[in-house]
This record gives structure tokens, sequence and C-alpha cells, in this order.
């Protein structure tokens, strides 16, 4: 059966990987980049919950996705490791990762923070995207014109009171990818730029602020051109970037 036209097939052909791709800006990110043309692998903790996402790519008329479960949380070096080396052995290549998953539990004061809870933070925010993006490297290396997209916040770049761990790490993830981006810069054949997407109607920003109404802020399928642009090949002139999609 012929597959309907791709929406602008500015990723054809290409592998990227898509962490916290269940939900919010995640599963945004990989509806767009599957409509774009791209093979897309799905990862996230659970893989009952990346399921329905798979079902709609494929629903789609889109290239088949993949599922690849990953637990930011407890996932040791050796389970990165073998994450990579699966996207390697099963797809040769590999053209872009975009880090989305994201975890906060709470807003609070520095004084009241809870230690555990602020290694947990740092953890899923920080040091998993060092580790995913780590093992990926060589893949990402030997790939044509690849792409790495930081999923970054305002509160990483100007901080704000009581955004705490989040916030750290957020600001952890700039200097990484500033880092790396300077690291790979004369190469010329990897980039690495943070986005960040403002505030969205997903369902961190709800459990942070349950007052809130919802309907007053864009759906996350409003950015996902700003992180295509970013993914695609005519974007390869841009690395170092602190980007943003809202004013």
């Amino acid at each position: 059966m012929d597959q309907p036209p791709l929406q602008g097939a500015r990723l054809q052909a290409r592998v990227i990987l898509v962490t916290g791709a269940t939900e919010g800006i995640g599963r945004a990110v990989a509806l767009a980049c599957a409509a774009e043309g791209a093979t897309v692998i799905l990862s996230a903790f659970s893989e009952t919950d990346l399921e329905p996402v798979y079902d709609a790519i494929v629903a789609s008329g889109h290239p088949e996705p993949a599922i690849l479960p990953l637990d930011l949380e407890h996932a040791t070096e050796a389970d990165f490791i073998n994450a990579a080396n699966l996207v390697g052995d099963t797809f040769g290549r590999l053209n872009g990762l975009v880090h989305c998953a994201a975890f906060a539990p709470y807003l609070s004061r520095i004084d009241d923070y809870d230690a555990s809870e602020w290694e947990r933070v740092i953890r899923i925010n920080l040091t998993a995207p060092f580790l995913l993006t780590q093992t990926c490297l060589p893949l990402l290396r030997a790939a044509e014109s690849a792409s790495i997209v930081f999923t970054s916040d305002r509160v990483g770049r100007a901080g704000k009171a009581y955004w705490g761990a989040y916030a750290a790490a957020k600001f952890g993830i700039e200097g990484l990818m500033q880092v790396l981006a300077d690291e790979t810069r004369e190469s010329g054949r990897l980039r690495i730029n943070s986005l960040d997407p403002g505030i969205l109607r997903t369902a961190l920003r709800a459990s942070l602020y349950p007052g809130e109404d919802p309907g007053s802020h864009p759906a996350p399928e409003t950015v996902t051109d700003s992180y295509i642009r970013l993914l695609a090949p005519a974007g390869e002139e841009m690395t170092g970037q602190a980007c943003s999609t809202q004013s």
C-alpha cells in the first residue's frame, strides 16, 4: 500500500532518538520527526506507555519507529552503553539525539530541599543525558551532519526562586552543550545546541502549578518545528547556540 506524502521530509532517511517520548514535548517531537521522514527511536521509562506513540506513527504511514525503554533514574553506565550498542547494531547509524525527558518533583526553597530528591533530579535531568550522549557519540560522529538537541528551560539560563535542583540541572545542561559544542566544532560533522521551548501545556507544568489554567499555555506541538530545524541537515551551520522558541 502506498504511503501518504510526508509533511516535509526534512528528516528523510535519518535515525533520531527522542527521550521522554511518552508525553508532552517528547511525544510531540517524536511524532513531528516521524512526519518529516525520520525513523524515530522512542525512549522512556515504560515500554507500555511508548506503545501508543508507536501505534500513532505506524497508523499515519510514517517510517516504522523503534522502542528503547530506558530508566534514566536507575540505569547504569553499562545500561547506556548497551542501549547505544543496540542502536548501532539495529540501524548502523544515529543522525540525531533529542533530550526531552524531564523531572521536577516540586517547587521548594533551597533551605527545605530534600537531599535525596536533589540527587534524583540531577540524575534524571543532567547525569543521564550526559551518559546517553557520551555513549552515543561514536554513532553520531560517524553520521553525516548529526545533531544533538538538549531541551533547556528559562530557569536554566536565569535562576529563579524555588526551582532548586531542576534549575541547577538545566544550568548544567547548558554547560554540557557549550563544552561539547566547543570540543566538536572543528570536525564540522556534529552540531550541538540547546532549546528553551518556553512555558507549554505539559503534565510537568500542571503538576508544579496545579492552580493554572492549562489552556493558557501553548500546546507542545507548537514548538516542534524549532526542533526539526535544529535536527535537519539545513541547520548544519549552527552549533553551540542556546536557542529559544518564545520571547
